[in-house]
């Protein structure tokens, strides 16, 4: 390990352990990466002793400028240095109460402190000190289980997850981003322990959600928590798309697999992890409103709009913010037929027109979306779909470009028809508003002020409004 260690700041932390007499240990992700191969800048430290005190010797050992926050109520320290984030904490032993994931905290060894960590892999350490300096601790097989691509708990994994059930999310998440296997005996604990997520709060079950919407390739994050029972603890509405029902022959798509796939789709072309929620809630609403015709087999009228409605409550449920990225959400749910729909008939301007004002400056991302969409395992009308939503694509950039749309708004306001009409009921302005966009949007108009004025002024007058006495 010592020709990975050469960069000042591991000089550093050695020096400070020697000065301060103080055993000091890296552990967790930085070894983990270290020995996959990957650059990593988050250091954490273990010292036997006193974590904080140890942070502030490091940082008398670091020149140049360097930022230090000790929190002395949970023992721990950071110092952020040349790009560096340094984690300090004294080794311990940890004990849980049952309905709490705060454990009770003594000062311990290394190899206490190595067990109390989540998995294997993240329980290595290297030496910081003079008499080792470099050497590798792996009590629990860490490195055997990097090299089997094996995600396992260093303790029995009933206790393990029982005490901390947020480690079972961070099993899953490790085996999503790392690409690895859930060892059998952790798997089945995550299985006999789901019901202990309860006690998480939402905002961590979501953090580390996200971090599996932004692997890779997120539907084997889903697939784990799905089967594992974990998903249907916080998430239902998405365990609720899973199945087939078959009625006189006919049978509709298991909507789960499918929305995993567009997923995966999306996640070729784009991190935008909002996008990817749009891609996960697109099909959100398909049970709720599944029904079954006789000649029609089945069909999911409307799920689109009741899918939008249901974004707020997921969001607030899982403590995701409910702000211009909720917007974002709702919207991209509400649309992401529309191009699909165009696609499958002759493209019209005003079709287009009304797509573009709507979907605003995420046309872009409308598209992204339901080109995933496109999942078909007939592999001729998945060609012929993907050919038409070109076109569609083509006759956005070409009305875009000749209409200027994109974040269009009518250029004859609310103001200019009170200013030119006496209102005496305000749902007139409602009224020709709509019309004018309605008219531009049809092409019967043209997107220009002076022309919509004037239709503004003739259409009044044709719904018997009174111009004001300057009008």
């Amino acid at each position: 390990m010592i020709p990975a260690l050469q960069e000042p700041v591991f000089e550093h932390l050695a020096r400070a352990a020697a000065d301060t007499n103080t055993p000091a240990w890296l552990i967790g992700g930085f070894v983990r990466d270290l020995l996959l191969g990957k650059k990593c800048k988050d250091l954490d430290i273990v010292v036997l002793g006193d974590g904080p005190a140890f942070a502030e010797a490091v940082a008398e050992q670091l020149p140049g400028e360097k930022h230090k926050a000790i929190f002395k109520n949970y023992g721990t320290a950071q110092v952020k240095w040349q790009g560096y984030e340094l984690e300090f904490v004294g080794a311990r032993k940890e004990s849980y109460q049952n309905h709490s994931r705060n454990p009770s905290v003594s000062p311990g060894s290394l190899l206490d402190d190595q067990q109390r960590r989540d998995f294997t892999i993240n329980a290595l350490s290297i030496s910081l000190n003079s008499k080792d300096f470099g050497e590798m601790h792996d009590p629990f097989n860490g490195i055997q289980d990097l090299q089997d691509q094996l995600v396992r708990t260093p303790a029995d994994p009933d206790k393990t997850f029982s005490d901390d059930p947020l480690r079972m999310l961070r099993a899953v998440r490790f085996a999503t981003t790392l690409g690895f296997s859930i060892e059998e005996e952790t798997y089945l604990g995550i299985c006999r322990n789901a019901e202990r997520i309860s006690i998480v709060s939402r905002e961590r079950i979501s953090d580390e959600l996200n971090k599996i919407m932004m692997a890779q390739k997120p539907s084997k994050g889903f697939n784990l928590l799905f089967k594992t029972g974990l998903l249907k603890q916080f998430f239902p509405e998405m365990v609720a798309l899973y199945g087939v029902e078959t009625i006189q022959g006919k049978s509709h798509k298991d909507n789960f697999y499918h929305t995993l796939q567009v997923l995966d789709n999306l996640c070729q072309w784009t991190d935008n992890l909002w996008l990817r929620w749009a891609a996960v809630l697109h099909d959100i609403a398909k049970p709720a409103t599944k029904s079954f015709d006789p000649r029609d087999g089945w069909t999911f009228h409307g799920h689109e709009d009741k899918g939008a409605r249901m974004v707020k409550g997921i969001f607030r449920n899982l403590r995701l913010p409910l702000d211009h990225k909720m917007k974002y959400v709702e919207k991209l749910v509400a649309l992401h037929l529309r191009p699909i729909v165009l696609s499958k008939e002759t493209v019209t301007d005003s079709a287009v027109r009304r797509l573009i004002v709507d979907a605003g400056e995420d046309i872009l991302d409308l598209l992204l979306l339901s080109r995933a969409d496109i999942t078909s395992k007939n592999e001729e009308k998945v060609a012929r779909y993907l050919k038409n939503l070109e076109i569609v694509s083509a006759k956005i950039e070409e009305v875009t470009e000749k209409d200027r749309l994109r974040n269009w708004q009518p250029p004859v306001t609310g103001t200019h028809i009170m200013e030119y009409f006496r209102i005496e009921d305000v749902k007139h302005i409602g009224n020709l508003k709509h019309e004018i966009r309605e008219a531009i949007l049809e092409g019967t108009v043209p997107n220009e002020f002076d022309a919509a004025y004037q239709f503004m002024i003739q259409r009044g007058l044709e719904l018997g409004m009174k111009p004001n006495a300057h009008g």
